[in-house]
């Protein structure tokens, strides 16, 4: 294919004049599916020719191959191709037969398709829109690897921001974790809210430096689990495995809060933790059941703290973007998981960024916290990223890049305090000193304020909620200890 750098913009002009089609979102899934099915059928054609008795769980009139892929020009198109794609196509694919028995690479077809919809209502458009992602060759190692980059733009595209927190990780941001967490080959990496796969993408390329023989090689497409509970992204994660050489995603369609903690094993749990948990959203009441009474909070970016603590192996790390909130919130379940955090695992670096990495979908400041399950914490070094040079803030024209790590990248090995203008920029702080002087307070080395910020309402509301339960528990805890130095008389 001659113009992969075009290729989005093709499709989205064929797409404009369809009016089945009402916006980004749905022209964006509508590429989405087609994108499935094309590079599924390409892996498809590797395991035929590796194995002499592969058989397709796609019955033949609905494999890509044979309906889409059109060399001659006399392929299916207008009505009669709507006819296939609405009343065969669709229904079989969510009905395939599939089974606990059934392998990973063949029950991902109809997990894919399980929510999956056609919007096109235009045939001859939808024939047009074939043929281009037909024209994509997926057996050309470098063309194959080229779209792999291309695919990176489209995730960024499908990205809206959700009321959930769900938005797109900033492709630096996920890069710098997984090379700060140092892969090695036979370690498993899981991301319990993977999205696009983000993370997954930025694991599999770190440890593919490691990758030295055939048994590397093996034990590198396993090393990744992931967790999606929404459709439309979990689709996109799948085929983003596919393009990067994992040919049994281990991406499961489900929720990671719906299972009771406790129950975990050693068999549940993993080498390494990379995820940015969903934040701001809540989940249904009976999700709480779930967790601990301690530990069991409204917000789900907590609640997915604990699911990494109860699934993080004896000696395992993690790395978890985490709102500003969790660092100063001081309600019952904020403290508690704070307390088991510190108690427990090794709360060794928090890496405060800065407030518009995640712009334009929230200007909530977010940070990077790095532990390990190699015992309590005994000290903990908080660093603050400063913008770059040149920068006032990041966009969407003006994104966060892997170089603008530089600096913390630098210090984290040679680790010493910094003090900018009076202001702490790194400093590390003792258990105790987290505990007891400052009550799991972790919003430190922070951001001087030199000016109001101005936040998105829905971001300043959700501040807000988190500043308003902090000071109700400290105004609690305060008049407990009055209580009890009246002698217990009720106030």
């Amino acid at each position: 294919m001659a113009n992969l750098s075009g290729f989005v913009k093709r499709l989205r002009d064929i797409m404009r004049n369809d009016a089945g089609i009402n916006g980004d979102a749905q022209r964006l899934e509508q590429i989405a599916w087609l994108l499935f099915l094309k590079v599924y059928d390409a892996k498809e054609q590797d395991w035929e020719f590796e194995e002499d008795d592969y058989v397709s769980i796609i019955p033949e009139a609905c494999r890509w191959s044979t309906w889409a892929h059109d060399p001659t020009g006399k392929g299916l198109t207008g009505d009669a191709l709507l006819d296939f794609v609405n009343n065969t196509l669709f229904p079989t694919l969510k009905r395939l037969p599939v089974d606990a028995a059934t392998p990973i690479r063949k029950a991902i077809v109809q997990s894919t398709f399980s929510d999956a919809n056609n919007y096109m209502k235009d045939g001859v458009l939808l024939r047009q829109v074939v043929s281009v992602i037909d024209e994509l060759d997926l057996s050309d190692y470098e063309e194959s690897h080229a779209f792999g980059e291309i695919y990176e733009t489209i995730l960024k595209e499908l990205q809206s921001a959700g009321s959930a927190g769900e938005f797109y990780t900033p492709r630096a941001v996920t890069d710098f974790m997984a090379r700060m967490i140092r892969p090695r080959i036979g370690e498993t990496m899981a991301d319990f809210a993977c999205g696009t796969g983000g993370f997954l993408t930025s694991w599999l390329k770190e440890l593919e430096k490691n990758v030295e023989t055939t048994g590397d090689r093996e034990a590198f497409g396993s090393s990744i689990y992931g967790i999606e509970k929404k459709q439309f992204p979990y689709m996109l994660c799948i085929t983003n495995m596919l393009l990067h050489g994992v040919d049994v995603p281990r991406v499961y369609h489900d929720n990671s809060l719906l299972k009771d903690v406790l129950d975990y094993t050693e068999d549940d749990a993993f080498d390494v933790v990379l995820m940015n948990p969903p934040y701001g959203g809540s989940e249904k009441a009976e999700v709480k059941n779930h967790f601990p009474a301690d530990l069991a909070s409204s917000e789900t970016a907590d609640l997915f703290m604990s699911v990494i603590m109860y699934r993080l192996k004896q000696g395992g790390r993690a790395a978890v973007i985490l709102p500003d909130g969790f660092l100063f919130g001081t309600d019952n379940a904020k403290l508690n998981i704070k307390k088991k955090l510190l108690s427990e695992f090794n709360l060794h670096t928090v890496v405060r960024m800065p407030g518009s990495v995640f712009s334009p979908y929230t200007s909530i400041t977010t940070n990077i916290l790095f532990f390990d399950r190699t015992g309590p914490t005994k000290e903990t070094w908080f660093y603050r990223l400063d913008m770059p040079e040149g920068y006032k803030h990041f966009s969407k024209t003006k994104p966060m890049k892997l170089e603008h790590f530089d600096p913390v990248a630098e210090w984290w090995n040679e680790r010493k305090p910094l003090n900018v203008d009076g202001f702490d920029k790194a400093r590390c702080y003792t258990a105790e000193e987290l505990s007891v002087d400052l009550g799991y307070n972790l919003d430190q080395c922070g951001f001087p304020h030199e000016e109001e910020e101005i936040l998105d309402p829905l971001d300043l509301i959700h501040r807000y909620q988190e500043e308003r339960a902090s000071l109700n528990a400290e105004i609690d805890r305060v008049l407990a200890e009055i209580t009890e130095k009246l002698g217990g008389v009720s106030l």
